[in-house]
């Protein structure tokens, strides 16, 4: 999972916005362009039907290609890869059913962002086994989430950081702290100190291999953080602590505890949609992928909702969620997905 990475067809000057938080984490958007009359605010939340919007997978970023190419293999090799891994793997199969009915969602959803990453954002699937074992190599390790020699414990407690105190939640918590390194920090000298122009997730959060992402999921320390809370109160699992970096990778690695960060990212991209921006996509794994694979699913319902409600006062369709290249492969092979189930 990536959180950089952006939509292509948001239009972003309707929005007016200036930070580089915001233009990192473009809407997915997207229908026809018209004239109706407007919804009232009032309005029920419009369920986005199965099936990708766009006819053709929009373009697959050059960076996957690159790499995809450096292994002399194709996108569909690796698509078949990694549904042969889950084909052979019935246990893995039966954790997944099992969590996503923790969180109530389709874990269709699950088996879409597994494949989703591991067709464009890495090469290969471990066995369970492999997974476990480096969960605890992890464990045993001495690593520290910090930047410049700064613990990231210490660096939030700064006076910048002071609004996200009233951050209701964790999810809320570590993506207001997010947006403070874009506004306040990045690329930019403060107090005499120099902050380099990288992700507050790879600044702080990716000590040995930055922009690495891992396990199942390929999560980042970052993601599993922010959803700290949905996975302690709904999958019972101790509450990481960002002081304890080893715990952290660990939890993201073991597919015991792996899988719960990953169908909380996907519950949390449901309820934003439904409950921020008025659409439903619980039916629609490609829009849940989509999602998954850009991240900050919050800030751009957000978005979305600001765009519509212009829309609305001018008398013009809404704009409805739509599915970026890794989501139209999920939608597209939604079919052979199921099966798996």
């Amino acid at each position: 999972m990536r959180i950089s990475r952006t939509i292509c067809r948001l239009p972003l000057s309707a929005l007016a916005v200036r930070s580089a938080l915001v233009a990192a984490v473009a809407v997915t958007i997207g229908l026809a362009d018209g004239v109706t009359a407007p919804v009232p605010a009032e309005a029920k939340v419009i369920t986005v039907p199965e099936g990708n919007r766009s006819k053709e997978q929009p373009k697959v970023p050059g960076f996957s290609v690159q790499r995809t190419r450096a292994t002399k293999s194709s996108f569909e090799a690796k698509y078949k890869r990694v549904y042969s891994a889950l084909e052979r793997d019935s246990r893995l199969i039966g954790k997944i059913k099992r969590v996503a009915k923790i969180y109530d969602i389709d874990p269709v959803h699950m088996i879409g962002a597994i494949v989703g990453e591991h067709t464009y954002n890495v090469d290969s699937m471990d066995h369970l086994q492999t997974y476990y074992i480096k969960a605890l190599e992890y464990a045993g390790s001495a690593l520290v989430f910090s930047y410049d020699g700064v613990r990231v414990t210490e660096f939030v407690e700064q006076e910048a950081f002071d609004k996200c105190k009233k951050a209701k939640g964790s999810n809320a918590l570590w993506t207001c702290r997010e947006a403070v390194w874009e506004t306040v920090y990045r690329g930019r000298v403060v107090d005499g100190v120099r902050y380099e122009n990288t992700r507050f997730g790879q600044a702080f959060f990716q000590p040995m291999f930055a922009g690495q992402t891992f396990g199942l999921g390929q999560l980042n320390p970052l993601t599993a953080l922010k959803m700290n809370d949905m996975v302690a109160d709904k999958g019972g699992l101790a509450r990481l602590d960002p002081a304890n970096a080893p715990y952290v990778y660990r939890a993201i690695m073991d597919p015991d505890t792996s899988l719960h960060y990953m169908a909380a990212v996907i519950r949390s991209s449901i309820d934003a949609y439904r409950e921020t921006a008025g659409f439903d996509i619980a039916n629609n794994p490609g829009i849940t992928a989509t999602l998954y694979n850009v991240g900050n699913a919050e800030i751009r319902a957000r978005q979305l909702r600001a765009i519509n409600r212009k829309r609305q006062r001018a008398r013009r369709k809404l704009l409805w969620p739509v599915e970026n290249y890794y989501g139209w492969l999920v939608n597209d092979k939604i079919e052979e997905l199921r099966k798996l189930l």
